[in-house]
Parts: C-alpha cells; sequence; structure tokens
C-alpha cells in the first residue's frame, strides 16, 4: 500500500506545474465534471448512506448533496475573479512602482474525511483545491466503506488519478499519506487527531487546515421566540443523530424560560420524530449512531450524567441492535455534570439554567473556544454583549447550522476548534498561496539612498522618513475630518 501511494503522489507532482497553469475555462470544466458525476451518484450515494448509518435520504441531499453542488455553481461563476491579480497599494517611498497579489497553487494536497459527513467534507475543500489549481489525493472515512465506495467510482468517473485520487484503507493509510510532503493537508475530525496532522505536517514544513470541533453552545436568554426558535434548535441538534461537528452541544436557558423550554423541546421531539421514545428509536427520519463504539460511548455518557444528577426530560432511550438513541433532553444538569466535560456528538442535549448573561458566559468561556455559538434573543444589546464577550468559529442568530450553507461566509474554527477556514472564496485562498509581486519603474528614489552614505543621502533619507512619519499622517487626519 505504501509503494502504491508514494507512486501516486509522484504522478501527481509531476502534474502539478501543468495543472498551475491551467485557465479559469480549464478548471470550470473540472468542476463540472465533478458536479455532473455527483448529480449522476445521487441514487447510489441515498443507498450507500443508508447501508452505513441509516442516514434519511431527505438529510443526504439536504446536508451531504446540495451543499456541494452550490459550492461548485459559486465557484464556477467566481473563479475568474478570484485567480486574477488584485492590485496593492505602494508606499511614498516605492513610489513608480506597481504591486500585485496573485494566487498560485500550492501544489499536492491531502483531504482527509470524517466519517459524519463522508461526502461533503470531502468534496466541499474538494471543489476550493481544484478551483485553485492543485493535484488532490482523498481518504474516506474507514467507518462508512459504502459511502467511501461510491465516492471513489464518482472521482474516478470525474478525473484521472494524476489529478484528482481517492485511497481507501484503515488509520495505517492515513498514516502513510502523513509522511508524504503534501504542500497542504485539510483534516475534519476530533482534536486529538488533527494534533497529530499538525505534527506530521511540521516534519513536512506543510500548511494545514484543520476543522476539528468542541462543545457548541446554545443560549436562550429571556426575550427569546420559543416558539419560533426551539424547533430550529432541536432540528440542528438531532440531524444525522447529532454527529455534526457544530450540533449545539448544550443549552443554556434563562431560568424564567427554562419550564417553557422544556415543554417546546419536547412537543418539537415528538412532531419530528414520534410521540414516545420507541416509536421515535424506530423513525426512519433519525440516522443511527455511527458504529458500536459510538454507541457505548454516548450510553456511558448518558448513565453517569443521571447519575450525577441529571433527569431525563424526553428519550433516555437505546437500542443497540439498531444502534439508535431516541432524541434525549436531559434536565437539572450542573457544570460539573461528566456530560459536560466532553464533546457530546450525538443525539443528547444537556439544558442548564442561567440567571445573568455573566454566569451563562463565564460557562462558556471556560470551555475552549468552540466551533458554533448560537443565540436565541430578541434583545440586540444582549445579542452584541455575546459577541463581543465570546470567541467562536462561528455564530447563527436565531438558528443553527444554516452559516453552512453560505459561501460567502469563511467557515472554520479557532483555538482548539481548528485553524484556518474555507467554503467560496476562503477556500480558494486556502489551497493557495497569496505571491507578493512588484514591478519597479525605471526611474526610483531608492538610489539616492545607495551607499556611500553621504550627507547628502542623509538629508534625504531624514526628509523621507519625516515625510512618512510626519507629514502623511498629519495630512491623513486632515482629511478623515
Amino acid at each position: 500500500m505504501t509503494q502504491n501511494i508514494t507512486a501516486l503522489f509522484a504522478t501527481q507532482r509531476a502534474l502539478r506545474w501543468a495543472m498551475a497553469q491551467t485557465s479559469p475555462a480549464e478548471r470550470r470544466h473540472r468542476l463540472l465534471r465533478l458536479k455532473a458525476a455527483l448529480v449522476h451518484h445521487r441514487p447510489a450515494l441515498y443507498r450507500a448512506f443508508a447501508a452505513d448509518y441509516g442516514k434519511p435520504q431527505v438529510e443526504v441531499e439536504l446536508t451531504e448533496i446540495m451543499p456541494v453542488l452550490s459550492e461548485i455553481d459559486h465557484a464556477v461563476a467566481q473563479l475568474a475573479r478570484w485567480m486574477r491579480p488584485r492590485a496593492a497599494a505602494t508606499p511614498l517611498l516605492l513610489a513608480g512602482s506597481r504591486s500585485e497579489v496573485r494566487c498560485e497553487p500550492k501544489g499536492v494536497v491531502l483531504i482527509l474525511g470524517p466519517f459524519n459527513y463522508p461526502l461533503l467534507l470531502l468534496l466541499s475543500p474538494l471543489v476550493a483545491a481544484i478551483a485553485a489549481g492543485n493535484c488532490a489525493i482523498l481518504r474516506p472515512s474507514e467507518k462508512v466503506p459504502q459511502v467511501a465506495r461510491v465516492i471513489g467510482e464518482l472521482i474516478a468517473a470525474a478525473f484521472p488519478p494524476e489529478e484528482v485520487a481517492l485511497v481507501v484503507g484503515e488509520v495505517d493509510l492515513a498514516e502513510a499519506l502523513l509522511d508524504l510532503p503534501f504542500d497542504h493537508i485539510f483534516f475534519t475530525g476530533s482534536g486529538a487527531v488533527g494534533r497529530k496532522v499538525m505534527r506530521a505536517a511540521a516534519q513536512q514544513l506543510a500548511s494545514v487546515t484543520l476543522e476539528l470541533g468542541g462543545k457548541s453552545p446554545a443560549i436562550v436568554d429571556a426575550s427569546a421566540n420559543l416558539s419560533a426558535v426551539v424547533k430550529r434548535l432541536i432540528w440542528g441538534k438531532m440531524t444525522n443523530a447529532g454527529q455534526t461537528c457544530v450540533a449545539p452541544d448544550y443549552v443554556l436557558v434563562h431560568a424564567s424560560r427554562l419550564d417553557a423550554f422544556i415543554a417546546e423541546a419536547q412537543r418539537a421531539i415528538i412532531g419530528f420524530y414520534g410521540p414516545d421514545p420507541v416509536a421515535q428509536l424506530a423513525s426512519p427520519d433519525l440516522a443511527q449512531v455511527i458504529d458500536q463504539a459510538a454507541f457505548a460511548r454516548l450510553t456511558r455518557l448518558l448513565e453517569r450524567a443521571v447519575a450525577a444528577g441529571a433527569s431525563v426530560a424526553a428519550g433516555g432511550v437505546a437500542d443497540q441492535d439498531r444502534r439508535k438513541i431516541a432524541p434525549t433532553l436531559l434536565c437539572n444538569v450542573t457544570a460539573d455534570n461528566p456530560i459536560m466535560a466532553e464533546e457530546i456528538f450525538g443525539p443528547l442535549l444537556p439544558v442548564l439554567a442561567y440567571h445573568d448573561l455573566t454566569e451563562a458566559l463565564t460557562l462558556v468561556n471556560g470551555h475552549d473556544k468552540p466551533l458554533a455559538l448560537y443565540i436565541f434573543s430578541q434583545d440586540e444589546q444582549a445579542i452584541a454583549h455575546i459577541l463581543a464577550h465570546t470567541s467562536a468559529g462561528g455564530t447563527v442568530v436565531n438558528d443553527t447550522l444554516i452559516h453552512l450553507g453560505n459561501p460567502n461566509l469563511p467557515f472554520g474554527g479557532t483555538g482548539p476548534s481548528g485553524m484556518g477556514s474555507y467554503h467560496g472564496e476562503y477556500g480558494f485562498r486556502a489551497f493557495s498561496h497569496e505571491r507578493a509581486v512588484m514591478r519597479q519603474a525605471r526611474i526610483s528614489l531608492l538610489p539616492l539612498l545607495y551607499p556611500p552614505y553621504t550627507p547628502v543621502a542623509r538629508g534625504i533619507g531624514q526628509l523621507v522618513s519625516g515625510l512618512i512619519t510626519v507629514v502623511l499622517p498629519a495630512v491623513q487626519r486632515v482629511f478623515r475630518r
């Protein structure tokens, strides 16, 4: 296997300069080949997702296929503009010269995908990599073999392997790939594995984009319109059985609205999945947990949370054979409950009460910076206060997850929730090197400052320094007024 991927890497490395010279039209053609292959394989993808973890067809369409198609269409429409060199201003000392920034492809890139959104989180970064003019090797998660097989067929239908290739294997394959001198590594997954990826990249001095996760909070204040927003919150949590890196991990509800919030959330779960936990476990609209190890971790987490004082307000029932856990609301959760110590990544939603924003923000900021933060409020001052006193990869006010659907927004984490961002032009830049280019005029002021440093040269230097540091700022202040 190591020999095969080394040879594959070598063929892509040999092509990378030809790929770098491709025009906007040629790159658009490659993106449209990807789109056609994705549309062609749509029915096979539905079947593969159902086989791997029972993901509903509507969720496959809404959270896997449509976002990739949207990303492709956006890139096709904007690619010529993204590729165009951008003019840059030139300071007085360099008057006469012209400056610009050119985006050039990084070269051969590696994209390591996760199990939870195996199509979206491989192909969305691939769109950016192709738009930027790179060759790419993709490695999907070993936990979704049927989906990985179909994606492999899709990629082979759209690209020759020297341009884009997908390789399938266990963890040892990922480790072998990380030993190769890729120019950029894009990884989506856990923080623990992200650290390993970053260590491996450091050995090659490769740049990285890390899309990780963390405990993404939702804050529901006293002004929130519960009837309008609770369904949005429950949908964001239970989509994909909670196996979403930006799912609300826990909810902080103002104490005055706690009972009403619980009642609305219970109604939302019943409306979405069925009248009781047994019916909800049988619902075709609730995905499975990915494997038995994840199922065991979640059921242990639920048991420990209840043993530490949490009470089950909805759900709490699991079926090991079907790898399903009914959507579960947990009340009477305190900050020191075991369920608050790690990212849940499943259909368990702890609800905590708070009395003032300071208390809520202290709890939020007591955890690592999250990938997402959700604010449910009608109070603009409260919203501004929360935004000013927290840090997160992204934030949505009065909804969940929807920021992923806007290709004009960057998507990425901060600190332990990730490094770098992508989507739209941000993805194009993530897979590009922004190269500074300066063109000097035939006549320049700089030779006046070359050695030998005569009194005249020193005088000119002091004059230029004074112009730059004193006169120009004073003129700018006058015009700003």
